[in-house]
């Protein structure tokens, strides 16, 4: 990098507010995206508004270098990947500008979220229609330039069909308003002596010639194809006036949606809006014995004027078997289908949507389609659909490194050829020993094929371009697009000459230079790109280390591997408004760094590429984990599973292995013995954690409360109500109680209520001494200690529950569920295989009594009736490793009670976490995104529920209420004895 360019680069850290960043950890954060390529840029630019995005247009013409708009980084063909400098405007340019209702017109800033905008949207009863499977994440500034379909384009087509004007940069700098002109102002433009009138020049002398006419309508893709995505829309341009004289008044949008970023650096859009969709919907799932037949009950499906029908194979239904969150959303599915087609029916009733579903039905089975063909309505039609969209991140939980790869996962064709194409298109497959996943938008003719190859060997990178090579002469012979809605980026720009000829690439190449005379925007995509199997993530040849680890990764084959899982797919990237846990840092600072995809890059970029013996002892590693709250939301809502909160305390304990452990984490991680000897003299204990010279030494925030310790702990109490003798238990399992070392010493109360519910319930409660959880340990990556505490108390329980009519409860999630998710992967052998059936004993106390109540072992007739809400905050940990549906069936054993589970993620203390100094301010930020203003909407009679100690210290904190434990509460409501 010359001299100059870091010069000005200095000059721009200073003038864009946002941030700008040339640090080692940023350019390999933003090296890739969810494509198989790999750069690194040379810096990240994170613009606030239109001043700073200037600013950085004028340094880029000044000095050469290129600018590379990105949103959320999900895109699929490398459109986003590159040497120049990364501009993110997700991160503040997230803004909606204006919402004109009577016009059906809305203004956004490109970083706005597609399914938050339609949030904001639905009070007026209208909607942004097109509908990517990412919408949860996907900003309107990324589906423009990739001109994004999404599964209602049945009905809704693409984002270009609701594109009405763009203001942004132009490769002269000035900025400019894009939008549909008059004849008379077409013509003006053509007028004009500037760049810009130069580019409507261009587009005007290619346009008008009718041999050139032709010829654009000889290449491009069928006209009935609607997902068409290849090149530069010059085709679609031909719609509009003066080159179709009924056409529609001439608009450049038609051009720069689907132009990648290559042609102007937008920074507001305005958006056509529709009225929202027919509220009654009925989904059919055609249960098929083979891809063809799925494909031909599509063009039977569509008879029935479906808003989508959509195709999942089996190869995708048997990776949600294994994901915990879809396992749950496979509830209609039956046997092992080779497809299952989901065809939507939506209707102004629910009747004639039920009636039509029905009769699409009787059709299919005429014809002799599908095995099973359930009708799913309401609330679980979201829940299939939840399924199909997670498709694309469950295909990377293929262990090994044969991954289903993106590289002709966009081609569209006519719908009624699918059947045909996709037969030769396996044959192509088959020929090379390959085989493909299918999924996605059958009702339009597009399914995204992703073969499996290895693309570390020098074999796979071959076959990565001679599959391209074949399943592009294919899709031109039966002239359909390259590309349907993914783009051409650096993956298929490359074939373009081939698929439209070189005249129509010639032409192409002069829109690009009108233009970006200096080729500024976006560089080396949709023309001039690079050989489309080079820069890619996993070189040819690319050994994978095998690294040591204290941890298990046996079932990912290894911690690289796991990171490797990753695909890009910014699951992680949704913001507290779409609910779920992961991930709480990135939803309260909005930054890619703060992301579960960022944790798994930068392992995977050291430990792939690391110099040092020990590769996790890198500060960058460590800057990039720091914010990882280990709440575990990633385990069950990544689509991949990548479990950072695992990943992370491998990763500490290597870390601390060669740069030694800090004293505050090794004090924190030895919490039971510093509470034991505290325990000694708890009043001294209370009164100095009151002031600020403790805080202070042990690098607490001062603001934050300390917990306090009891006069007696949960031990002590046991002894002494189990050693009084208990009445005969009239139930048949035995309850072992796990007392933990949180509610040992801080949260007594709750310890007492879970002992004296589960004795009035009948049940015979026994303690036998045993070691900490060490969930201290693991959180702060002192894993030796913790492995030692596992081992123990697996030898202590296992001959107590193995085969026994006995259980093990605990009072903090974190703690029991200790045994059922870190245990089996801190030992091995036949420890490992015991700490797998303890696994399966050790339970929350919701998970408990909703097993009872199954067995009709306990009824709400031992409850009092209670006309009182209750507000529910689920722990991180049991949202990941259990179900609050055991929560919500144990509090029915309370009448009355009127049950309302709080929206939130991570309450954001996540152990010792809030306490810290640096973490505090953000801490509370979590919490402020969802749990405190609910709280807050609590009325004062109502419960505020909270089965974590953390979550209730700080709801206590943040709120000033005081939340219960369940143990709590049920035992509150109770019918006691006189």
């Amino acid at each position: 990098m010359s001299a100059s360019i870091l010069s000005v680069f200095r000059a721009l850290q200073s003038e864009i507010k946002g941030g700008f960043f040339t640090d080692e950890t940023m350019r390999r954060l933003y090296a890739t995206d969810a494509s198989a390529y790999r750069e690194l840029p040379a810096a990240v630019a994170c613009p606030r508004n239109e001043e700073e995005v200037a600013l950085l247009v004028r340094a880029a013409l000044e000095y050469g270098f290129a600018l590379i708009p990105r949103t959320a980084g999900t895109s699929l063909a490398g459109q986003v990947v590159g040497n120049g400098v990364v501009v993110d405007v997700s991160r503040h340019m997230r803004q909606i500008l204006n919402i004109d209702p009577a016009r059906r017109r809305v203004r956004v800033q490109p970083g706005v979220i597609r399914d938050n905008l339609n949030m904001a949207l639905k009070e007026y009863g209208l909607f942004f229609a097109p509908e990517t499977s990412t919408a949860n994440r996907a900003m309107i500034g990324g589906m423009v330039g990739n001109n994004s379909c999404g599964a209602n384009s049945l009905v809704y087509g693409s984002t270009r069909d609701h594109l009405l004007s763009v203001k942004g940069f132009m490769g002269d700098g000035h900025y400019r308003h894009v939008h549909a002109l008059s004849d008379e102002a077409f013509y003006a433009k053509l007028q004009a002596g500037d760049p810009e009138g130069q580019i409507y020049r261009t587009l005007y002398n290619i346009l008008i010639e009718p041999a050139n006419r032709r010829e654009i309508e000889r290449q491009y893709p069928k006209s009935s194809i609607r997902r068409r995505n290849t090149g530069y829309a010059l085709d679609l341009l031909l719609r509009h006036r003066p080159f179709q004289e009924d056409g529609t008044p001439f608009n450049l949008c038609t051009l720069l949606a689907g132009s990648e970023g290559t042609l102007m650096l937008m920074t507001e859009l305005e958006l056509n809006l529709e009225p929202l969709p027919p509220p009654h919907k009925a989904l059919v799932c055609i249960h098929c014995e083979s891809i063809d037949e799925s494909l031909r009950a599509n063009l039977l499906a569509l008879e029935h004027r479906p808003t989508a029908s959509e195709l999942m194979d089996h190869y995708v239904l048997e990776c949600t078997k294994n994901n915990i969150e879809q396992q749950q959303n496979r509830f209609f599915v039956k046997g092992d289908p080779a497809a299952i087609l989901m065809v939507e029916i939506s209707d102004h009733s629910e009747h004639k949507a039920i009636e039509r579903a029905k009769q699409l039905v009787a059709h299919l089975k005429e014809a002799g389609y599908g095995y099973h063909h359930p009708i799913v309505t309401g609330d679980d039609i979201q829940k299939v659909w939840t399924l199909r969209k997670a498709g694309l991140g469950l295909l990377s939980n293929m262990p090994g490194d044969a991954k289903p790869v993106p590289v002709i996962e966009d081609t569209a064709v006519d719908v009624r050829d699918l059947p045909d194409y996709i037969r030769e298109f396996n044959d192509i497959l088959k020929k090379y020993g390959l085989y493909s996943v299918h999924y996605a938008h059958a009702g339009d003719g597009e399914l995204h094929l992703r073969p499996i190859i290895n693309l570390k060997t020098k074999e796979g990178n071959a076959l990565f371009r001679t599959i391209l090579e074949e399943v592009a002469a294919l899709v031109k012979r039966y002239r359909g697009s390259l590309s349907g809605e993914h783009g051409d980026g650096r993956l298929r720009g490359e074939f373009i000459p081939f698929m439209l000829g070189e005249q129509v690439y010639a032409w192409l190449k002069e829109v690009k230079k009108a233009f970006d005379p200096q080729n500024i925007f976006n560089p080396g995509k949709i023309v001039d790109t690079p050989p489309m199997n080079t820069s890619l993530r996993f070189e040819p040849g690319q050994p994978t280390p095998d690294i040591p680890t204290l941890l298990n990764f046996d079932s990912s084959l290894g911690i690289l591997r796991m990171a490797e899982m990753c695909n890009g797919t910014a699951e992680c990237r949704r913001t507290h408004h779409r609910g779920g846990t992961m991930c709480p840092s990135y939803m309260a600072t909005l930054d890619e760094k703060d992301t579960t995809r960022a944790r798994a890059n930068i392992l995977r970029e050291f430990l792939t590429h690391s110099p040092k013996s020990n590769r996790f002892a890198h500060d960058e590693i460590h800057e990039v984990m720091d914010l990882c709250l280990s709440c575990k939301g990633c385990k069950t809502e990544c689509p991949s599973n990548v479990d950072v909160a695992k990943m992370k305390a491998e990763f500490l304990y290597q870390y601390y292995c060669e740069k030694g452990i800090p004293w505050r984490s090794r004090l924190i991680a030895s919490i039971d013995k510093v509470m034991r000897w505290a325990a000694l003299l708890p009043s001294l204990y209370n009164r100095l954690g009151r002031g600020a010279l403790v805080k202070r030494l042990m690098g607490i925030a001062p603001q934050r409360s300390l917990p306090r310790l009891h006069r007696r702990t949960w031990a002590q109490y046991l002894n002494k109500r189990l050693a009084a003798g208990q009445t005969t238990a009239s139930q048949r399992t035995v309850v072992y109680l796990f007392v933990d070392e949180f509610t040992n010493y801080h949260d007594v109360p709750a310890g007492i209520a879970m002992t004296e519910l589960l004795l009035a319930l009948g049940y015979e409660v026994r303690r036998v001494k045993h070691f900490p959880s060490g969930r201290a340990y693991i959180s702060k990556g002192l894993l030796k200690e913790a492995q030692n505490y596992a081992r123990r108390n697996v030898e202590i329980f296992a001959p107590l529950l193995i085969e026994q009519p006995a259980v093990l409860l605990g009072v903090e999630p974190s703690a029991i569920l200790s045994f059922r998710d870190e245990y089996p992967d801190l030992l091995s052998g036949t420890l490992q295989s015991k700490a797998k059936a303890v696994a399966e004993k050790a339970l929350l106390l919701d998970e408990f009594l909703a097993q009872q109540m199954e067995a009709g072992a306990i009824s709400n007739s031992a409850f009092k009736a209670l006309d009182r809400t209750i507000w529910v905050h689920g722990h991180c940990h049991q949202k990941a490793l259990s179900s609050l549906t055991y929560t919500r069936k144990s509090l029915s054993l309370i009448p009355g009670l009127s049950v309302r589970f709080i929206p939130s993620g991570c309450c954001g203390m996540a152990g010792s976490f809030g306490y810290e100094k640096e973490h505090y301010d953000l801490s509370m930020k979590i919490g402020e995104l969802v749990l405190f203003p609910a709280v807050r909407q609590a009325a004062p009679g109502d419960i505020v529920l909270a089965s974590g100690t953390s979550c209730r210290h700080q709801i206590a904190d943040g709120t000033g209420r005081q939340a219960m434990h369940l143990a709590e509460v049920l035992y509150e409501a109770l019918k006691k004895s006189e």
